[in-house]
């Protein structure tokens, strides 16, 4: 693995990555979490909605984000082990902790949502960055070849 960060290489593997991100981010969302987050906070007049332009380009953001900090963190952790499954693991396991665990811990501890969902949430949150780590890693042996 190349030990120099490359800006360009990384943006354009975080732009392919986030293809993964918004997909199954949308997927998760409408296949379980909004009905959680709506049926939790009936009295929330339009929680959790999704039919406008501004929510749309927020979320677009930050599930980017999101995939360049999985892409980041496994790039940090590929130049200490190398671009291996230990990398990918690594760095799958310790970005959903960061950014799942943390988050939903958070909102349930808060009274955002009940605790009961994370025991299906969580579960469903682990495989986006792990998959995410994945993409990136064969990103990175794609340009190293």
């Amino acid at each position: 693995m190349n030990k120099q960060f490359i800006a360009k290489d990384f943006i354009i593997i975080t732009l392919i990555t986030s293809i993964w991100v918004h997909a199954y981010q949308l997927v998760r969302f409408f296949a379980y979490v909004r009905a959680e987050v709506q049926n939790y906070l009936s009295m929330v007049p339009d929680v959790a909605p999704m039919n406008d332009l501004g929510t749309l380009i927020i979320w677009g953001a930050w599930d980017t984000l999101l995939a360049a900090l999985y892409v980041f963190l496994f790039w940090l952790c590929a130049q200490v082990f190398g671009n291996n499954r230990k990398s990918v693991l690594l760095s799958g396991v310790a970005s959903w902790c960061f950014f799942f665990v943390l988050y939903w811990t958070g909102t349930a501890n808060m009274n955002l949502i009940g605790w009961q969902p994370l025991l299906i949430i969580l579960p469903l949150t682990f495989f986006e960055p792990l998959v995410a780590s994945m993409i990136a890693s064969k990103l990175y042996s794609k340009k190293e070849a």
